[in-house]
């Protein structure tokens, strides 16, 4: 999770510490020039609740919080005012407003999406992909829009993927993946009790899995083989589309076939050059006719 999240989401935190997290997010451009004694006086608590709060972040003292605290205030992801993911405008504004903030809504969403993302488990996850015989994909609702595009792209390498979910053959494509097939599992809140037991199950057999998930907490984290976790602004119900998720989802498929291109590209390349021959001058094409 983000250091800007954790400060907002106040997991775990006193009432002490809420209060220097609080002033350290109403204060983010000011913080990097400040010292430990200062932040403790301005927020009326000590020394030691300082550093405790640090810690709690997850660094081993003020000097490093400080250096992560200054990325973010003189980061472009980090707006004094950002778009709201979940009412990103308003009824009174104009088509150009609304245009504008749906674009800096999308750059907003890879930016912070990109900021999260482990290249050692993209790495992973594409090798897994890349040796998958086949591939299944698990998604329902508005992500499996975002599946069906990512199989798309997936053809031009020669790369099959199969909609899990489509007529509701989910139960029978889950029992027919083998060791040798790998399973995605996009769900932006991961609290799907048919996914859990499918990922059970791919974990007894030796199946490889990996899920694509905005919720930190989800259950399905440890059952899968590669989680890919990222977290949005984006409420559970109160909104008024899945903006922010689905952007970092078709984001996120977009880098795993961009990897997978790279792995081979100069085959892929010579592949792609000779089928579009074929379709565009050759027999597949309408003039052949």
């Amino acid at each position: 999770m983000l250091l800007i999240d954790k400060l907002r989401l106040q997991k775990d935190l006193t009432n002490t510490e809420k209060r220097i997290a609080d002033y350290i997010l109403q204060n983010l451009t000011e913080i990097p020039a400040i010292n430990v004694a200062d932040l403790a006086k301005n927020t009326y608590t000590s020394h030691s609740s300082v550093i405790r709060l640090a810690q709690k972040m997850g660094y081993d003292g003020f000097r490093d919080f400080r250096v992560a605290i200054s990325e973010i205030a003189h980061s472009d992801i980090y707006r004094p005012e950002p778009v709201d993911a979940n009412f990103p405008f308003l009824p009174q504004d104009s088509t150009k407003e609304i245009a504008k903030k749906m674009a800096d809504l999308t750059v907003n969403t890879v930016q912070r999406t990109y900021a999260q993302l482990d290249d050692v488990i993209l790495d992973k996850a594409a090798e897994l992909l890349a040796n998958a015989e086949r591939i299944f994909l698990f998604a329902q609702g508005d992500s499996q829009i975002r599946a069906r595009s990512f199989q798309n792209k997936l053809v031009k390498i020669n790369k099959f993927l199969i909609i899990a979910d489509e007529y509701a053959d989910e139960d029978w494509n889950a029992a027919s993946l083998t060791s040798k097939d790998c399973a995605i599992f996009i769900s932006y809140r991961a609290r799907v009790p048919q996914y859990e037991r499918m990922l059970k199950h791919f974990l007894n057999e030796n199946i490889p899995s990996i899920l694509l998930t905005g919720n930190s907490r989800s259950n399905l984290i440890p059952l899968a083989t590669q989680s890919i976790v990222f977290t949005q602004e984006e409420m559970a119900f109160m909104k008024v589309s899945t903006f922010s998720s689905q952007v970092a989802f078709e984001y996120i498929l977009d880098t795993l076939f961009s990897l997978l291109y790279a792995k081979n590209f100069q085959q892929n390349l010579l592949d792609f050059k000779r089928k579009n021959e074929w379709i565009e001058k050759g027999i597949l094409s309408d003039d052949s006719k």
